[in-house]
C-alpha cells in the first residue's frame, strides 16, 4: 500500500510503498523545484518520515513535473532571508540541515536527474550516494555570479562527486556541465535515456531495497569513515559490521543460498 505526507506547503513530498523504496519529491515545478526556505527545512523531516517512520530501505529524490531536478535555492527570498551575514547564517542552517540529511541517511540515497541541477539543487544530489541522469541534465554552481559563497559542507560533497579539479571549475566559473561531462568525471554513475530514467533508477533502488539493511548501513558507514577520517566514524563502522555477523539476515542469508532461493530480510 502506498502511504504519502507533504511538507512545506506541499512543496516536499514523501511516499513509500511495499517494495521498501522510498520517494522524495521536490515538489514546485511552476518555479523549477527551486526550494524555499520551509523546502529546506522540510528536507530532514521528510527523511527521516521515510526512513524512521516508514522504514524505507533506500530513498530516492527527484524533482516534479518531469522536468527539472531543482533550479536550488529561491533567490526571490534572498533580499529579506539572505541579504547580509546574519540572515545569511540562519538561512543556510537549513541548507546545511537538508545536505547532512541527506549525506547521512542511514540508507542508501539515489537523486534522478533530470533538467536543471544548479545551485543547492546540486548541493542535495552531491550529498546523495549516487547519481542517475538523462541526457537533458545540466549541472550548475552559479553563486559565484550572485556574489556569495557556497556553504562549506556544500563544497565538500561537490568535491566528493566531482572530483577536486571538477568541482573547482564548476565553482570559480559557474559554467554548465553538461549530463555527459558529469558522467565523464563520475559524478553522475550511469547516464540513462530520457524515457528510461524512472526504469533504470527502479531498477537500481529495488536492487538495494533487496539487499540486506544490516549489511548496507555498514558499508554505508565504512565508507563515511574512510572519508571523515574520524576514529569516532571507523569505530561506528567497526561495530556496525561485527554485528551483522550476529544478526537473523546473516543466517536467513546463509540458508537461502544453501536453499538456492532469494532470501528475505528483516533488518534485524
Amino acid at each position: 500500500m502506498d502511504v504519502n505526507i507533504s511538507f512545506a506547503d506541499r512543496g516536499i513530498a514523501a511516499a513509500t510503498a511495499d517494495n521498501g523504496i522510498g520517494w522524495l519529491t521536490i515538489n514546485r515545478p511552476e518555479k523549477r523545484n527551486a526550494l524555499t526556505d520551509a523546502m529546506w527545512r522540510a528536507v530532514p523531516e521528510a527523511i527521516n518520515w521515510l526512513t524512521a517512520n516508514q522504514q524505507a530501505r533506500v530513498v530516492v529524490i527527484r524533482g516534479a513535473g518531469g522536468r527539472d531536478f531543482s533550479a536550488g535555492a529561491d533567490i526571490g527570498e534572498f533580499e529579506t532571508l539572505r541579504k547580509d551575514a546574519t540572515t545569511a547564517r540562519i538561512y543556510e542552517a537549513g541548507n546545511s540541515a537538508a545536505f547532512a540529511a541527506v549525506r547521512t541517511c542511514p540508507v542508501p540515497v539515489i537523486a534522478a536527474v533530470r533538467g536543471i541541477c544548479f545551485g543547492g539543487g546540486f548541493g542535495l544530489a552531491a550529498a546523495a550516494d549516487i547519481r542517475l541522469a538523462d541526457d537533458t541534465a545540466r549541472f550548475a554552481i552559479p553563486a559565484a555570479r550572485l556574489g556569495l559563497a557556497y556553504p562549506l559542507d556544500a563544497v565538500q560533497d561537490l568535491v566528493r562527486a566531482l572530483g577536486d579539479q571538477r568541482a573547482r571549475h564548476a565553482l570559480f566559473s559557474t559554467q554548465e556541465l553538461s549530463a555527459e561531462q558529469a558522467t565523464a568525471c563520475g559524478c553522475v554513475m550511469k547516464l540513462c535515456r530520457a524515457d528510461e530514467l524512472d526504469a533504470d533508477v527502479l531498477t537500481l533502488a529495488t536492487a538495494m531495497a533487496s539487499a540486506a539493511p544490516l549489511s548496507v548501513l555498514a558499508s554505508k558507514a565504512a565508507i563515511t569513515a574512510l572519508h571523515s577520517g574520524s576514529r569516532v566514524d571507523y569505530d561506528h563502522a567497526a561495530g556496525l559490521a561485527a554485528a551483522t555477523f550476529e544478526s537473523t539476515d546473516y543466517a536467513e542469508g546463509r540458508r537461502a543460498f544453501m536453499e538456492k532461493r532469494k532470501p528475505e530480510f528483516q533488518g534485524k
